[in-house]
C-alpha cells in the first residue's frame, strides 16, 4: 500500500528528479574516476533517499497506519513493512546513481601509472552506496510523521541530521562516529578498493544504524 501510494501520488517524482539533478552536478564539470565520483555520490545521495523515505512513510493517513498494524499482525511486522517498502525505491536510486555516470560520459578509467583499476573503483562505489543506505533510511523514517508529529519538526530531524553527518563527518572530528560516516566513506574510495577502510566505516554505519532502529521503534511503540 505505501509503494502503491508513493507512486500513484505523484510523490516519487520529487526525489526521483532531485536525484537526476544530483547526478548532473556531480559529473557535468567532467569525468572522474570510478571510486572519487562513486564515494562522492554515495554521500551526496545520503540526504536524498532520507528524504525520500519521509516521502514514502508520510503518505500513509495516521488512521491507515493504526489499522496496518493490525493487519500485518503487530507494531514490529507493521515497522519492518515500512522500512522495506522505503529500501525498493532506494534501491532503484541507488541503481541509477551506479548506471548514470556510464550514460553521460562521466566515469573514466585509470589515467596515470598508480591508480586504482576500474574494477576496484567501481567496486569500492557499490560498497560505499550500499552501506550508507541503511543509516539514510533509518534517518529518514526518524523524521517521519509518525514519529514527530508534523511536517515542521521531520524537516528540522531531516535537515539537522544530514548537517551534522557532514560537519562531524570532516576530518579532525572529535566524534565522527556519532553520525553516519558519509565523509569518511567518500574519502575511503578515491584511491579504489580500500577494504580496511570501507570496512571501518562499514562497522560505523551499521553501529548507527543499530542504534537509530532501537529508536525508531522506541518512539512508534511510544507514539501509537
Amino acid at each position: 500500500m505505501r509503494l502503491t501510494g508513493f507512486v500513484r501520488t505523484g510523490r516519487a517524482l520529487a526525489p526521483l528528479l532531485t536525484a537526476l539533478v544530483v547526478f548532473g552536478v556531480i559529473y557535468g564539470g567532467g569525468r572522474a574516476q570510478a571510486g572519487e565520483a562513486y564515494g562522492f555520490s554515495a554521500a551526496v545521495m545520503f540526504p536524498v533517499l532520507a528524504w525520500q523515505t519521509q516521502i514514502l512513510l508520510n503518505v500513509e493517513p495516521d488512521v491507515q497506519r493504526q489499522l496496518s498494524i493490525v493487519a500485518a499482525g503487530g507494531r514490529g511486522r507493521e515497522l519492518a513493512a515500512g522500512l522495506i517498502a522505503a529500501l525498493v525505491p532506494a534501491l532503484a536510486l541507488i541503481g541509477m546513481a551506479l548506471a548514470v555516470p556510464w550514460l553521460i560520459g562521466g566515469i573514466t578509467g585509470p589515467e596515470e601509472p598508480g591508480d586504482a583499476s576500474l574494477a576496484s573503483g567501481v567496486t569500492a562505489g557499490v560498497w560505499a552506496h550500499l552501506l550508507l543506505a541503511p543509516p539514510a533510511l533509518l534517518l529518514g523514517a526518524l523524521a517521519s510523521r509518525a514519529v514527530v508529529g508534523n511536517a515542521a519538526r521531520g524537516l528540522a530531524v531531516l535537515a539537522g541530521g544530514t548537517v551534522l553527518a557532514f560537519v562531524l563527518g570532516t576530518k579532525g572530528s572529535p566524534v565522527p562516529w556519532l553520525v553516519p560516516p558519509l565523509l569518511p566513506t567518500a574519502r575511503a574510495t578515491v584511491n579504489g578498493l580500500d577494504a580496511p577502510a570501507l570496512g571501518v566505516q562499514t562497522a560505523v554505519a551499521f553501529a548507527w544504524t543499530l542504534a537509530a532502529l532501537a529508536g525508531y521503534a522506541a518512539l512508534r511503540r511510544r507514539n501509537t
